[in-house]
């Protein structure tokens, strides 16, 4: 490979590797803040309109856990990444978009986690998908912090039932809850709610210990908050590019 076709993907590396370090700081400090350990956190990288070789750049720079937002383009963007990876290669898939019932059986044909459960009609389709897929299905239940489930998310009075549905599922495990704070609303408040659910949860559901909230703009909060599993990608990645 020449010198001037190796540049721009040395020079993508390196932006990635300096974008990474600094959300990376960000948690370890947030954390310091909060009296909590980094090693809880898991960093989600969102992946969304950016190309494979992103995500293999990101593994690279020790990222093991990707997300995407589209079937359209998870399917075949992650079928990419596992052409040019080992074939060991440690790399989590979440599926953290809003996902529609026809897709939920596809999703769960290559997802390893699916952060947005938040209606029991996508379980059928999820089970069927895990169970043809061979192995089970790491599920989150999003719920609705602003009332809303127009923009996805089950309501906090729903979120026990929904719970309860998928822990019965399938080939389907419970691993906990996701929220997305409104734009408009604080952060701390949001999570907050998100937290006295996520409890309630666990506590009928031990196994149920996952907390996925906090982006690239309020991370901070989110850890907070209990979070263990944050959504990351303009931070990291920059903004995003138009459409595929």
């Amino acid at each position: 490979m020449s010198e001037a076709t190796a540049h721009p993907a040395d020079a993508r590396r390196t932006e990635l590797a300096t974008s990474l370090a600094a959300v990376r700081h960000r948690i370890s400090a947030a954390c310091a803040s909060a009296g909590r350990d980094p090693g809880e956190i898991t960093l989600v990288v969102v992946t969304k309109y950016f190309p494979a070789s992103d995500i293999l750049l990101l593994h690279e720079l020790g990222v093991r856990a990707i997300g995407e937002n589209k079937d359209q383009e998870a399917g075949p963007k992650l079928a990419e990444v596992r052409r040019e990876l080992p074939r060991d290669a440690d790399l989590e898939l979440h599926f953290v978009g809003r996902l529609q019932s026809n897709k939920a059986r596809h999703v769960a044909e290559y997802a390893d986690v699916v952060h947005s459960v938040d209606r029991i009609k996508l379980l059928r389709g999820l089970s069927a998908g895990a169970v043809e897929r061979g192995r089970p299905l790491s599920v989150l239940i999003q719920m609705s912090l602003d009332g809303d489930t127009g923009r996805g998310g089950a309501l906090p009075d729903h979120v026990p039932e929904l719970a309860a549905a998928v822990a019965d599922g399938a080939a389907l495990v419970l691993k906990g809850v996701m929220a997305i704070a409104p734009v408009e609303a604080d952060p701390d408040e949001s999570f907050a709610v998100l937290q006295e659910v996520a409890s309630g949860v666990r506590a009928l559901h031990p196994g149920a210990d996952w907390v996925s909230a906090g982006m690239s703009g309020d991370l901070e909060a989110a850890i907070r908050h209990g979070a263990t599993h944050l959504r990351v990608g303009t931070a990291i990645l920059g903004s995003r590019p138009s459409l595929l």
